[in-house]
């Protein structure tokens, strides 16, 4: 898969949600593994990304094993992942999230 950077937006979810140590490998796995590869997934750009990418970073819940899991769950069906995360019924969903982990 080819590296789509991170929109601004999901690089902050990544700083707050993982620890320091963990951020360039968060951002390398999004970049590399979560772009412009998935299944069915038109837009490439790094904000038409943002949804799929924050439904991983949410499943992840600052966990590397659960961040691979919740990747391995978006390149089989991204759709899944949405669901999951909670953002299958909204394509609003991501930024209200988004909203709240800044806030808190």
């Amino acid at each position: 898969m080819s590296g789509v950077q991170l929109s601004g937006n999901t690089l902050q979810l990544v700083r707050h949600i993982f620890p320091t140590e963990d951020h360039a490998a968060v951002i390398a796995a999004l970049e590399a593994r979560c772009g412009s590869g998935l299944p069915l997934w038109i837009s490439t750009t790094p904000e038409g990304l943002e949804r799929i990418r924050f439904a991983v970073l949410k499943l992840s819940s600052g966990s590397l094993p659960e961040f691979e899991r919740a990747i391995a769950i978006a390149n089989s069906d991204w759709r899944d992942a949405l669901v999951a995360a909670g953002f299958g019924s909204s394509v609003l969903a991501h930024i209200n999230w988004l909203n709240a982990q800044i806030r808190s």
